[in-house]
């Protein structure tokens, strides 16, 4: 239900476990047992949840700018530490020192990180630039 959420909140750095197949029982007391912030659009599963957050929106923008004025605190500033598929820590590796790495990254030195837990590559690029475009306008649009 906020899997888009959770990637942007890894984007900037965000400790982010996202909850799948889980029963609701469930899924409170993992946060519970690992001192989480559940956020949700279930009304039910907030209002069972010490500390939730109910989001209402449906958008990914939306989401975001609720979720900001719950969290002023929030992150909004793309780092290279969460990897946004499996929430892991990224480590940084030599530019193309790794199998898959592009020749034209290597040529470039840009930075490469890589997810400790699956591996998965991340460098700074074009998507990068879109993540960081889309976070700025979120923020402009929320207003006072």
């Amino acid at each position: 239900m906020l899997g888009r959420l959770a990637r942007y909140l890894r984007f900037v750095g965000d400790d982010t476990e996202y909850a799948r197949g889980e029963a609701d029982d469930e899924i409170r007391a993992r946060a519970i047992r690992e001192g989480r912030t559940l956020l949700t659009r279930d009304r039910r599963l907030a209002a069972a949840t010490p500390g939730a957050i109910l989001l209402r929106s449906v958008t990914i923008d939306a989401q975001w700018r609720e979720l900001r004025v719950a969290r002023p605190d929030l992150a909004t500033v793309v780092r290279f530490d969460r990897c946004s598929l499996c929430n892991g820590r990224l480590l940084p590796r030599s530019p193309g020192g790794n199998p898959g790495g592009s020749a034209r990254r290597a040529a470039s030195a840009t930075p490469e990180f890589a997810c400790e837990r699956c591996g998965h590559l991340y460098w700074e690029g074009s998507h990068t630039a879109g993540i960081r475009r889309r976070l700025e306008r979120w923020a402009r649009e929320e207003g006072p």
